[in-house]
């Protein structure tokens, strides 16, 4: 009588074969949602300057200078103005310590970064820039900024400094006391662009939601004189 049980090899080759397929599918699976992602940023029509107004996100006819400022990054190096040159900037102006609103903003321009196209990711800066610069210090943002993308950057000062820059992109900002010896920071959630000449080119309003971000963003950058 002939013993007709599955070889215990050709069992687990098989089961080896059906995990490679599932993974294989999922990996399929995944890359065309990327790549819708990427077509509907790069392939459709560019949204004019009053479509993006009524979506949230205003464009100025003429980008506004920043005055010559000197803060320094989460790395130590000085961070000036002609940082900004070069590249896009996407900023966001908040705090480390801010419990939800700004780790939820850091978030959503981490998944707006992966829905770029590689070429414009590429070409594109994100920065939080402190708007409490007593406790966030650079080594607090080295610790906090790169937890959401290893190319972020952090951005901090003298208070005056980052005031006068908050100021001019409109970001509203005031110090509210909790108790004695502690206090939160309430602020603007806008997320502020900088175009590669270093100016003030427009702003994107909450909430965001990072496919549209990267559609508003990518038809920005499509209109943008090169």
């Amino acid at each position: 009588m002939s013993d007709t049980a599955p070889n215990p090899d050709h069992r687990r080759a098989r089961q080896q074969r059906g995990i490679r397929r599932t993974v294989a599918i999922l990996v399929a699976v995944v890359a065309v949602v990327v790549g819708l992602q990427v077509y509907k940023v790069t392939r459709e029509p560019a949204l004019d300057r009053e479509a993006l107004r009524e979506q949230g996100t205003l464009v100025f006819e003429q980008p506004r200078r920043v005055s010559a400022f000197e803060l320094v990054d989460h790395r130590g190096e000085t961070f000036t103005p002609e940082q900004l040159k070069g590249q896009w900037t996407l900023a966001f102006f908040g705090f480390t310590q801010c419990p939800d609103i700004c780790p939820m903003a850091m978030a959503e321009l981490a998944r707006t970064m992966e829905a770029l196209p590689p070429e414009l990711a590429e070409r594109t800066q994100v920065l939080l820039v402190t708007l409490d610069p007593a406790r966030d210090t650079p080594e607090v943002l080295a610790e906090y900024v790169p937890y959401f993308h290893e190319d972020f950057v952090g951005v901090t000062g003298e208070f005056l400094t980052l005031k006068r820059l908050a100021n001019e992109v409109n970001v509203a900002f005031a110090k509210v006391t909790q108790s004695d010896d502690d206090y939160t920071v309430d602020h603007s959630g806008n997320i502020v662009l900088f175009n590669p000449m270093g100016d003030y080119h427009g702003f994107f309003k909450p909430p965001f939601d990072p496919t549209r971000l990267a559609e508003h963003y990518g038809s920005i950058v499509a209109a943008f004189p090169h």
